[in-house]
């Protein structure tokens, strides 16, 4: 029975992308409300350094998650467990169209559809009744700049995966989080002077006058674990970035 009190006490929750950024943020998020943490990445001395930040019962395993059958295999040595949160990527590239290779292009959707599709094909069977699903997006989709095209493709995407799983995987619930900029790895392909010009003019732009935090945005994913109502929904998470 879910607690009313603490819904996650007790609870099994496997976080793919888990080792660093809004993964381990998410993880170590959920660890405080007393649930059981298994993180998935593809680095184990990430993995091994998370685990040092997270209470003593959780667990780590490296896996490629651009590869179909690694996923398959993770999950077909799984107990059953309750939540199911994929947040795993690589750094971003942003091109323009003309200079955008279209083989390099599909490689950015391998890791962040392709592994999250499988994760769901092969995780969802697992899941405990009253378990949930929770992807990740971005606001690309709903708000994208030049040279964007790319994200905003695999942000659009997601979002209508997470809305047609909610339908198919019924009653688990399938949710999605769409951050806005967050200070993660995620820029790190970004030179880190101009990284940080990048933030300070975000940060003056947005409504609430700050980039995110991995912890900030860990909240949304939490919120989609703990509550037991709301299924296909996209929760932006961008302090007001889609409005400015």
């Amino acid at each position: 029975m879910i607690s009313t009190t603490n819904p996650l006490e007790g609870k099994h929750v496997i976080v793919m992308g888990g080792s660093a950024g809004i993964g381990f943020a998410t993880a170590k998020a959920a660890a405080e409300k007393g649930a059981v943490i298994t993180i998935v990445a593809s680095n184990q001395q990430r993995i091994d350094f998370a685990l040092k930040q997270l209470p003593g019962n959780a667990k780590g395993q490296a896996a490629d998650l651009s590869k179909e059958e690694n996923i398959k295999n993770f999950f077909a040595v799984q107990s059953s467990f309750d939540h199911l949160v994929y947040t795993a990527g690589e750094n971003l590239q942003l091109n323009h169209i003309d200079e955008t290779s279209l083989s390099e292009a599909q490689k950015f959707f391998t890791i962040r559809y392709w592994g999250a599709l499988a994760a769901v094909k092969y995780g969802a069977p697992k899941i405990n009744q009253g378990g949930s699903i929770t992807l990740t997006s971005g606001i690309a989709g709903n708000r994208p700049g030049k040279g964007w095209g790319i994200a905003a493709s695999i942000t659009s995407a997601m979002e209508g995966f997470a809305r047609a799983m909610a339908v198919e995987l019924a009653p688990t619930r399938v949710n999605i989080v769409s951050p806005g900029i967050v200070k993660t790895d995620l820029w790190g392909a970004i030179p880190e002077n101009e990284r940080e010009k990048m933030y300070q003019q975000y940060a003056e732009a947005l409504l609430v006058r700050k980039v995110a935090t991995p912890e900030d945005i860990a909240l949304a994913y939490i919120y989609l674990m703990e509550q037991s109502f709301g299924t296909g929904n996209t929760i932006v998470a961008d302090g007001g970035g889609v409005l400015v």
